[in-house]
């Protein structure tokens, strides 16, 4: 017949089911082990006893308040404990439904140790030694890289803070590079004084997909002429992996 909403399933969990033969006696053995009365139901000619005050437990030793006859019909259902499960459907379950402990790992922040001079014209790479953290231990503070060896999607990000000495419209920018060749340049930003030396901060972030074997690593470069320090408490990299995608 028709139906409105999912297909039911065709199969369904059920719980364990003990009969016991009665006698005129208060004491019976259940066929498993529980801990308190509210884990099993107990029936007594199709009547729920209250586990309150109908019976006790201890262990597998069930004990009655009053005791039955011979004629009584008496079982008990077990409420912990299943002996059957709905079959799911077809490809209706995925890897990523099923992976409970999926984390945002690895992951990592590293800051630089102390000012770094990046000479003029030249794309070098942020000797980001200081690791704020390092979940899974992916990042290598001595090449300044970060090797997933998990494949995903990975999100990236990286501040960069030249200190006061690019002036007269001069420009300087951030870059990603993966595998030791430019992938992501942020933005440029130049002074706009033709004169007055300013401190110039960039940051820029993005996401990125990773093989297991691919490694990032952040670059940066300027045009002042001279070296112009990496201020090291506003200068970062780093970057985590996302989770179902």
């Amino acid at each position: 017949m028709a139906y409105i909403g999912n297909t039911p399933a065709d199969k369904y969990q059920t719980l364990e089911k003990q009969s016991f033969s009665v006698s005129a006696t208060t004491g019976y053995t259940l066929s498993y082990s529980v801990s308190s009365p509210q884990d099993i139901a107990l029936y007594i000619n199709n009547v729920r006893q209250n586990p309150n005050s109908s019976y006790t437990v201890s262990n597998t030793a069930l004990t009655l308040s009053s005791a039955t006859s011979s004629s009584d019909v008496m079982y008990a259902v077990f409420l912990g404990k299943s002996v059957g499960t709905i079959a799911p459907a077809s490809s209706s379950v995925t890897q990523s439904m099923l992976d409970t402990t999926a984390t945002n790992s690895p992951s990592f922040l590293a800051t630089l140790s102390s000012n770094q001079a990046i000479p003029t014209g030249t794309f070098t790479k942020a000797s980001m030694a200081t690791e704020q953290w390092d979940i899974g231990g992916k990042y290598d503070n001595s090449t300044y890289r970060f090797t997933p060896t998990i494949s995903g999607k990975y999100v990236f990000f990286m501040t960069g803070c030249f200190e006061a000495s690019i002036d007269d419209a001069e420009q300087c920018s951030l870059r990603l590079y993966k595998n030791g060749s430019a992938y992501f340049i942020s933005g440029q930003q130049k002074t706009y004084s033709p004169s007055a030396s300013q401190t110039l901060r960039l940051s820029c972030s993005g996401i990125i997909e990773l093989d297991g074997d691919d490694y990032i690593e952040m670059f940066v470069v300027h045009d002042e002429g001279a070296d112009v320090n990496l201020r090291a408490t506003e200068s970062s990299f780093g970057a985590y992996k996302l989770i179902g995608v």
